[in-house]
């Protein structure tokens, strides 16, 4: 779609409602590092924030007619920068999701990648 925002900025716009705020963004070849902070007082990755940053990425995709999968990796901070750990999904779980992965086997790979 022409004039259409950068994945990264409509990525950081969308998360920042859901108190996740897009920090750092990278992209090398498929994979897509990417930082955020979170405001929630726990010391470690919850399956909320985990699924708020999928379930967006996932929205925005759809929104695109030339979405490609890409490998996601993770890091959450703290708003003092202290990483509250990692997680990643796998561009070929990205794939398959609706295919031949359902969105509980997708969520489930998603969470044993939490560190």
């Amino acid at each position: 779609m022409t004039g259409e925002r950068p994945l990264a900025e409509t990525l950081e716009n969308r998360l920042m409602g859901q108190g996740i705020y897009l920090t750092d963004w990278d992209r090398e070849g498929s994979v897509v590092d990417l930082e955020y902070e979170t405001v929630a007082n726990v010391p470690s990755v919850t399956s909320h924030e985990v699924g708020v940053v999928v379930r967006t990425v996932l929205e925005i995709a759809d929104e695109r007619e030339e979405w490609t999968s890409v490998t996601l990796e993770a890091t959450s901070k703290t708003t003092d920068g202290d990483v509250r750990g990692t997680w990643y999904v796998d561009a070929d779980w990205f794939d398959r999701l609706y295919d031949d992965l359902s969105e509980v086997e997708f969520s489930q790979r998603v969470l044993e990648t939490v560190e």
